[in-house]
């Protein structure tokens, strides 16, 4: 029978009709939809990957993704905080248009659009693994199983679609890896595309390394940042921080210093987070810090001595979460390789934003300066995409929700804030791309007491305001100060430019529709 049809269809067609139309199957065989595998991690910052110029480490399988694909340079998120980011990601859209404010006192409406369901709708299965951080359940996604708020290195929990939470052994930046691979290969539709967003606690505060490299850059010195001393000279907000590596690094908690007989404010919640770990795991964990803490506290450092040996010790911890990081982002592209699928898949791999290693004398985020507010964002691309180097123009994290919908053909809802990146990837020059960004922090009062504001940046300035319990404006030309050290806001010369960027402002809060405008109006004639 099947002979037959052959038979009669090559007579009725003729062979070139026959040709043209094994060309046109060949053709949507071709043009079938793209993976997506998102990989996020938490608070990686530029400065500590070798993609990105790195001083300080090599990163080799991130570098793959660079060298494959594309670097964007002036890659940046809305809001910069773990909880937020990720919201911001998933809707495309702002902070005060998404409901998640701050890691606090919000819970994500799971109910609300979300990029995950229009994939879903365009015929998409959509999976995560590991954190998600939103103090709500998953929705959207075909497959699940998170962290329990920021989860744990050694030996996690998982809740799981059932809400039942299982504990699972080994270091959690293998097991979420494993656990990516293993639905890749053995829990989805292979008839279908797919999306996986794999979400690392790593490198998260307290950066506890996997035991295998315990030992990893212990023989590295790491050049202390030009403003690791900085006074915060004209800087109200800066200076009331408390995020010093030097005052609010907690010697046991952040640095594993734990002597015997000493005590910090966070000692109990470290002893739950070592607790986790195997006997032999603790055991060989133990002996490692215990000799160093020995040293340590018979130096009696003060001052600035002990500041640079808080700097080092923290360095050398964030770099082996890192290196294991860079580890598990091979497997998994050695996976998509050796199952042929790199041709067919994009690949993302980001930040919830950046980190501070020791730049205004910091760690951790929040604040709009460049190292919080610039977050890593490289992408290797499926074939069609020709683009490769580095993509210069300003994007944000709201940009992935319409990127990835439109690589799905997927329609893009009008009430997105976020515009699709798919123009740059296939190498194009949009003249009406977007000349500045807008920002908004809102965790005050809190964990590092970072003061609430909001800004404008464009590609040399940033102005800034910093409210609620204060009245701070500040600007930054960020050509001739990239450190962010000499606020210029109300110094004579600066006028128009203020004046510029108060429009800027300004007219970002209309078209975001942030309500804090209602609050705190602009005077653009100031």
């Amino acid at each position: 029978m099947r002979q037959f049809k052959s038979t009669a269809l090559y007579t009725v067609l003729g062979a070139g009709a026959l040709a043209g139309l094994a060309s046109c199957q060949q053709a949507k065989q071709e043009t079938k939809p793209l993976n997506i595998v998102y990989i996020m991690t938490d608070d990686h910052t530029a400065q500590m990957m070798s993609c990105y110029g790195s001083r300080f480490v090599q990163t080799p399988n991130l570098d793959r993704i660079a060298r494959d694909g594309v670097r964007f340079t002036n890659s940046f998120v809305a809001n910069s905080l773990s909880g937020p980011s990720r919201a911001c990601m998933i809707t495309g859209k702002h902070s005060h248009a998404n409901g998640f404010t701050d890691n606090t006192t919000c819970v994500f409406d799971g109910s609300q659009q979300t990029m995950p369901k229009l994939l879903q709708q365009a015929g998409y299965q959509t999976a995560i693994v590991g954190k998600w951080h939103l103090e709500s359940l998953p929705t959207g996604f075909d497959y699940w199983e998170i962290v329990p708020g920021q989860g744990d290195y050694y030996n996690p929990d998982f809740i799981t679609m059932d809400n039942d939470t299982i504990q699972k052994h080994g270091y959690l930046t293998n097991i979420i890896s494993d656990m990516s691979i293993d639905w890749m290969e053995n829990g989805r539709d292979k008839s279908k595309p797919f999306c996986l967003f794999i979400h690392h606690k790593a490198i998260h505060r307290n950066w506890l390394p996997e035991i295998k490299y315990l030992h990893e850059y212990e023989d590295s010195t790491f050049a202390l940042p030009e403003n690791f001393y900085d006074n915060y000279e004209g800087r109200l907000a800066a200076a009331a921080q408390e995020m010093s590596i030097y005052k609010d690094m907690d010697l046991i908690y952040d640095l594993k210093m734990d002597g015997k007989g000493k005590t910090s404010r966070l000692k109990e919640t470290y002893e739950k987070y070592v607790g986790r770990m195997d006997a032999a795991d603790r055991k060989a964990f133990d002996a490692f810090y215990d000799s160093i803490a020995a040293e340590f506290y018979a130096k009696k450092l003060t001052g600035k001595e002990l500041a640079e040996w808080k700097y080092q010790r923290y360095m050398r911890d964030y770099s082996k979460v890192v290196k294991s990081l860079d580890d598990n982002v091979g497997r998994v592209l050695d996976y998509l390789e050796e199952k042929g699928m790199l041709d067919n898949t994009l690949v993302v791999y980001t930040s919830d934003q950046g980190f501070y290693m020791g730049e205004h004398g910091w760690f951790d985020k929040r604040f709009m300066y460049e190292e919080s507010m610039h977050t890593p964002l490289i992408m290797r691309l499926p074939k069609g995409f020709d683009k490769r180097g580095d993509i210069p123009q300003m994007v944000q994290n709201i940009d992935y929700a319409p990127t990835f919908l439109e690589l799905a053909g997927a329609p893009i809802p009008e009430d997105i804030q976020g515009v699709s990146l798919v123009p740059l990837l296939k190498g194009e020059q949009p003249a009406d791309w977007r000349k500045s960004l807008y920002y908004h922090f809102y965790e005050y009062p809190a964990e590092h007491m970072v003061k609430r504001h909001y800004g404008v940046r464009t590609d040399r300035y940033k102005l800034i305001h910093f409210y609620n319990d204060i009245d701070a404006w500040e600007l930054y030309d960020l050509q001739a100060d990239p450190h962010e050290m000499n606020n210029i806001y109300g110094q004579p010369g600066t006028e128009e430019v203020t004046k510029e960027l108060m429009k800027e402002l300004k007219r970002l809060q209309v078209q975001y529709a942030d309500p804090i405008l209602e609050k705190y109006p602009i005077n653009e004639e100031i």
